[in-house]
């Protein structure tokens, strides 16, 4: 790229989305390659809208959120350079609107990880993964999950405990709306039986426990035996 005409500059000094900026309003049509270590992207314009943009295998948005999240490097402005390739059909504002959303999610993503766990959050995971490991011993039993009032499954990220977490809490919505009705208020237990399975929901404090059960089970047995697997010992 060193031999290439065309303006280089330091993308720590101008950031990159100014230089975007600037461009777009200058209606330019051709080339910004950016250059950050050893990784080379290339951001392509037809007069002042992004049109393509490629890196590291990458093309279209994907490309160019990548290249966003770059936080330096130098890149050189080449007006002879276009393309054939028309990969992005967003508007060159909401492409920046929406690498800077990325950004922002991927810092925040980042603080959490560093941050050592309180013992609250330590407690409730380990309580999670007691109560999963009593559930599962009683028959019939088929999954459980905890999750917070929001519907945050806890210690978990699975796409079943997530599914579940979110049909249970549905469940607790829809019952709480029922007991208004009748006069009855929230709900603290609820089971549910289908042709293809049963749910029973427990409700706590700040948390609610979802269980799904085989349909050759009786409900209420199954009741007893997680009330009592769950149960403090004395």
């Amino acid at each position: 790229m060193e031999d290439t005409e065309g303006f280089v500059g330091a993308v720590a000094g101008m950031t990159l989305s100014d230089i975007i900026q600037m461009n777009a309003h200058n209606r330019f049509s051709g080339c910004i390659t950016v250059m950050y270590g050893q990784k080379t992207g290339a951001i392509f314009f037809r007069e002042g809208e992004i049109i393509h943009s490629e890196q590291e295998g990458e093309t279209g948005e994907q490309a160019f959120y990548a290249i966003m999240q770059w936080p330096g490097g130098k890149f050189n402005l080449e007006p002879k350079i276009s393309t054939t390739s028309i990969t992005i059909h967003e508007s060159w504002k909401f492409l920046l609107m929406e690498s800077c959303r990325i950004i922002d999610e991927n810092r925040h993503r980042t603080r959490q990880q560093q941050q050592p766990q309180s013992g609250a959050v330590a407690e409730v995971n380990s309580m999670s993964a007691s109560v999963s490991e009593k559930l599962t011993q009683i028959p019939g039993v088929n999954n459980s999950v905890l999750f917070s009032k929001d519907g945050t499954p806890v210690n978990n990220s699975s796409f079943e405990a997530e599914n579940l977490a979110a049909q249970a809490l549905y469940l607790a919505m829809t019952g709480d709306h029922l007991g208004n009705i009748f006069g009855v208020g929230e709900v603290k237990v609820a089971a549910l039986q289908g042709k293809s399975g049963q749910m029973l929901l427990f409700e706590s404090k700040l948390h609610y426990l979802a269980v799904t059960v085989s349909n050759d089970q009786q409900l209420g047995a199954v009741e007893a035996e997680i009330r009592k697997a769950l149960a403090p010992k004395k």
